[in-house]
């Protein structure tokens, strides 16, 4: 099937038509979005939130809106597989599902899982409310939301994911986005909706793969709800393309004594960037995450963490580790807020990283604003380089430089994934750290 010609992005974006859906508030919606991103352009590093982050040169390249041929692309099946994760997978290649790479016929009692695409041909009633919330949680509008407007206007399929009150799904459920190469470079778009009901359970492995130099555009939003009591374990292992952009928002909802546990590994991309937030909302409610970024080469992978403490007796720990190497750029941006009524609060934050060659940058910020009493809170940041005293150390005992090297970076790395209950699976994402260091 022949590709259109690639477009600038931003007409790319513009003049690529909405996704027809036939129900009158989701078309609404979508023009909405496109209006909104119209009105407020893409971000310039004059916005605060996108100050380390610049797309000037993302603006000039050239995308083909959507990829025709998504569904005939050859992906390599052992590719998807993952140690210790061999639960339902659902599959998009290029933003489009594929049925014949995923396994979701036979799901256990109490889990829905299926493509947004699927969804909305059924009742798409209950997703209403899901798909037509603000761009952001308690964040200035505009230009800042640009890729979150594009993202609502013009996403055709994504994923519905629900587990039923109080069961409890064991084996873990994996989400795979691969951006395979095509004929041109396709700017591509993925919503996600995933509540846990009350008292719910659910392990959740999400994975972004590169198939060949893709030099894709890729957009992903997600919302999750963890109703009272839920307990989520998600994993985000991020190992595109080297020549990919990746721009994706994660929103977390927790209410009465729910608990999200949530471990990221950034790996890949060319230019990266993930907006967490997260809204503690129910008393008790609990979060804690844990995340590695590695940026090399020419790389520039942009983390932007906010948590929000909105009732009483709340708790967040974050411990992130940075690496660079080469010519390669990090950004971390950790913000934490208490807010008024929020008593009893406990929220920690650490963002501790490595630059392993002297052309490497990585830029950290941590922010702490507290509006209420009797509250625990802590954060800091750190940027340095190996101890010289420990390479020494290793090397009069006869290990090689790169060798040295490699084992303090990987130990370094390894402390924030060491709770990960998988064993097969934290194994598996350590071998990726090494394979992922310099080899000099």
């Amino acid at each position: 099937m022949n590709q259109p010609a690639p477009l600038p992005l931003v007409t790319a974006l513009l003049d690529a038509p909405l996704p027809p859906s036939g129900i009158g508030w989701l078309d609404a919606m979508r023009h909405e979005n496109r209006e909104a991103f119209v009105a407020g352009g893409l971000p310039d590093t004059r916005v605060e939130a996108w100050k380390y982050t610049a797309l000037r040169a993302l603006s000039q390249r050239r995308f083909v809106s959507g990829d025709a041929d998504a569904q005939t692309r050859t992906v390599d099946a052992s590719t998807l597989v993952l140690p210790g994760v061999e639960g339902p997978r659902l599959v998009f290649v290029n933003g489009a599902f594929r049925a014949d790479l995923s396994a979701i016929d036979t799901l256990p009692p109490g889990l829905t899982l299926q493509p947004l695409s699927h969804a909305l041909k059924g009742d798409a009633e209950p997703l209403r409310f899901a798909l037509s919330r603000s761009a952001s949680m308690g964040h200035a509008r505009g230009a800042s939301d640009a890729f979150t407007h594009i993202n609502a206007a013009s996403a055709a399929d994504g994923v519905v994911l629900r587990v039923a009150a109080h069961q409890k799904i064991g084996a873990p459920v994996q989400l795979v986005f691969v951006g395979a190469a095509a004929d041109a470079s396709v700017a591509w778009h993925v919503r996600h909706i995933i509540e846990l009901a009350e008292g719910a359970e659910l392990s959740l492995v999400e994975q972004h793969i590169g198939s060949g130099e893709s030099s894709h555009l890729a957009t992903l939003v997600s919302d999750i709800e963890l109703r009272e009591g839920a307990l989520l374990h998600h994993l985000l292992l991020q190992n595109a393309s080297s020549t990919d952009t990746l721009i994706r928002q994660s929103r977390l909802r927790l209410h009465t004594k729910a608990c999200a546990t949530l471990h990221v590994l950034e790996l890949g991309g060319a230019l990266v960037r993930h907006d967490l937030q997260a809204e503690l909302i129910g008393d008790g409610a609990q979060l804690d995450t844990r995340g590695v970024f590695m940026p090399h080469g020419r790389q520039h992978i942009d983390t932007q963490l906010a948590i929000r403490h909105q009732a009483l007796n709340t708790r967040s720990s974050s411990n992130w580790r940075g690496v660079a190497s080469d010519r390669a750029r990090g950004v971390f941006r950790g913000a934490m807020v208490v807010a008024p009524g929020a008593d009893g609060s406990d929220a920690s934050l650490s963002n501790k990283n490595l630059l392993l060659s002297p052309n490497a940058e990585i830029d950290t910020k941590p922010e702490l604003e507290i509006y209420a009493d009797e509250v625990k809170a802590a954060h800091g940041a750190t940027v340095g380089q190996l101890d010289e005293r420990a390479l020494f150390y290793l090397r009069s005992r006869g290990i090689p430089l790169h060798e040295a090297r490699a084992l303090l970076t990987t130990a370094f790395c390894r402390a924030v994934l060491d709770d990960l209950p998988n064993d097969a699976l934290r194994e598996h994402l350590a071998e990726l750290l090494i394979a992922q260091l310099p080899q000099h």
